[in-house]
């Protein structure tokens, strides 16, 4: 399989995941399918290309560079590949997937609408931390006016 179906595949999947998070209803089922079938199966295909690469021999398919993590170059070499590039964004789309599900919980458990929790969550999708950090900076508004509100009652 070449690196650009595989990138295309783990985008295709993730989106879908998405899609589901912020359409789907959001019973235990369908959070423990996108948890499991997105989440799940995007942090499997990430260990497999990292195990292929790493140590199965794969061809990242670009320049053969250090696999140094510890270093700015041998992050820059690993990314200067095909293969390092799905790698980092299969790495992506599993945590932001999962950072958006937590957000989507937690907007529910705060009562917020679902229509409000879109802007973050695709914020989320788009430029994740941007989207944790937004979300965030609301909650702990929301969070800070529940306790008072408790407090008072």
């Amino acid at each position: 399989m070449s690196w650009e179906t595989l990138f295309s595949l783990t985008n295709g999947w993730a989106l879908i995941s998405w899609l589901a998070l912020a359409a789907a209803p959001r019973n235990p089922k369908i959070l423990a399918l996108i948890l499991y079938l997105g989440v799940m199966l995007l942090c499997l295909g990430y260990a497999i290309i990292f195990g292929g690469l790493m140590f199965g021999g794969w061809d990242a398919g670009g320049p053969r560079g250090s696999t140094d993590f510890t270093t700015l170059a041998g992050v820059m070499a690993l990314f200067d590949s095909k293969g390092g590039a799905v790698l980092g964004w299969t790495h992506y789309l599993a945590f932001d997937l999962f950072v958006g599900m937590w957000i989507a919980r937690d907007a529910d458990q705060k009562g917020f609408s679902r229509i409000v929790q879109l802007p973050f969550l695709f914020l989320t999708l788009m430029v994740g931390p941007v989207g944790l950090l937004t979300w965030l900076i609301v909650r702990d508004r929301r969070s800070r006016a529940q306790t008072k509100a408790a407090a008072k009652a």
